[in-house]
C-alpha cells in the first residue's frame, strides 16, 4: 500500500502523456524516475495509471535503499546547453547559418523550433 509520503514523493516527478501516432494510443512516461512507459486509448486513465506507477517506483526504491533520481517536475531552464557534434557537422552548420545571415545560435533555435 502506498503511503501519502511516497504520493507526494512521486509528485516531483514529471509525467507525460502524449498521442502517439505509430502505437495509435497514448503513451504515458515518467522520465527521470523510471524508463518504460503506460500505454492506452484513454488518456485519463494513462495518467493514473502512471501516477500509480511512479508511486509504486518512489516504494521500490525506498524499499531498496537506493538513491532517489534528482526531482524532474517544476525544473526550470536556464536556455542555454552545449551540444557537442562532428566537426564536419559544426561546419555546415555554420557555413548555412552564415548563408542566411544568421549566427550559427540563431541557426540552430530557429531547426530546434521546428523539429
Amino acid at each position: 500500500m502506498k503511503t501519502a509520503a511516497q504520493k507526494i514523493k512521486a509528485a516531483q516527478y514529471l509525467k507525460i502523456v502524449e498521442w502517439s501516432e505509430a502505437d495509435e494510443c497514448f503513451i504515458g512516461r515518467c522520465p527521470g524516475l523510471f524508463n518504460g512507459g503506460i500505454h492506452g486509448d484513454d488518456e485519463a486513465h494513462v495518467y493514473q495509471e502512471l501516477c500509480n506507477a511512479a508511486e509504486e517506483w518512489i516504494a521500490i526504491l525506498e524499499d531498496s535503499k537506493k538513491p532517489f533520481p534528482k526531482p524532474t517536475a517544476g525544473k526550470t531552464y536556464s536556455g542555454k546547453f552545449a551540444v557537442r557534434v562532428a566537426p564536419a557537422l559544426h561546419q555546415r552548420a555554420a557555413l548555412k547559418a552564415a548563408s542566411r545571415g544568421e549566427s550559427l545560435n540563431q541557426f540552430v533555435a530557429h531547426a530546434l523550433a521546428k523539429a
